[in-house]
């Protein structure tokens, strides 16, 4: 598992680490059962405190990506592709009203926003 830290961004470090987490879960890279490091090994190699990595595994916990096990580590949670699917398309919405704002902020009418969106979604 390949978690890249940027420290020059705005977006706290825990909330790097979950997101890059749930995108290797997304993608396939880490399955039902798979293991992740334990909070100091990861911590260690991202050269970042032990509170970090705990935020980030207790909050992917908490929304049902990860399962921690008392002295056996923190694994993937079991994924119904329906369900993975749905949080999916929930992190995609949250994508489309950071860039809706973003985009009324910089006066761009809907109509501006949509031909981008068609633009990019021809495109690909």
């Amino acid at each position: 598992m390949n978690i890249l830290i940027a420290s020059m961004s705005k977006e706290p470090l825990f909330q790097q680490i979950k997101e890059q987490i749930k995108q290797h879960i997304y993608s396939g890279e880490l399955k039902e059962g798979d293991a992740l490091p334990s909070m100091r090994a990861l911590a260690k190699d991202l050269k970042v405190s032990v509170i970090t990595t705990k935020r980030a595994y207790e909050d992917l916990e908490n929304e049902g990506y990860l399962i921690s096990s008392v002295g056996k580590g923190t694994f993937v949670a079991g994924q119904q592709p329906h369900v993975l699917k749905e949080w999916q398309v929930r992190e995609l919405e949250n994508e489309l009203e950071k860039l809706t704002t973003e985009g009324k902020r910089l006066g761009l009418s809907k109509a501006d926003l949509i031909e981008l969106l068609e633009i990019y979604y021809e495109g690909e």
